[in-house]
């Protein structure tokens, strides 16, 4: 299984952008990935919170590690892109915010099918953003597509 280690030392070379604006994933497990990510200067935008790119990031991620997880688990050589994503602010994202995604169990049972039948796989996953008080802040669904390689 990935940990959250080997995670944000992937972004670190994979993935630059997620990483120096502070995007850190703090747990996984089959089920949910938590990432983090805290306001700072060089994520803000002029209103004084996280850009919504930042958080959309932080948001994909929580889901695309996910399918990386059960991908690896499944030793299957499948493909996985974010076809559509759909997103919704509700508050100013100040301090740290954390995203969660609970969708790993869809992720494992779409990359199943994939690998039953060798057709591709679409299927949405959600990552809900809150506060340090508990508020949501912002909320994204990522449609991914999986196929087998």
């Amino acid at each position: 299984m990935l940990t959250p280690s080997k995670i944000n030392k992937f972004t670190f070379f994979k993935l630059p952008a997620a990483y120096w604006t502070g995007v850190r994933v703090r747990h996984i497990d089959e089920k949910s990935c938590h990432v983090t990510i805290k306001h700072k200067w060089i994520n803000q935008n002029p209103f004084q919170s996280i850009y919504f790119a930042v958080q959309a990031m932080a948001a994909e991620l929580s889901t695309g590690a996910l399918v990386m997880s059960h991908i690896q688990d499944a030793k299957a050589s499948v493909s996985m892109l974010v076809s559509r994503n759909e997103s919704i602010f509700s508050k100013k994202a100040k301090g740290r915010i954390t995203f969660v995604c609970e969708d790993g169990l869809i992720a494992q049972q779409a990359i199943q099918q994939t690998l039953k039948t060798g057709e591709g796989i679409t299927f949405w996953m959600q990552s809900v953003g809150k506060d340090e008080k508990g508020d949501v802040v912002s909320s994204f669904r990522f449609e991914w597509s999986v196929k087998q390689k």
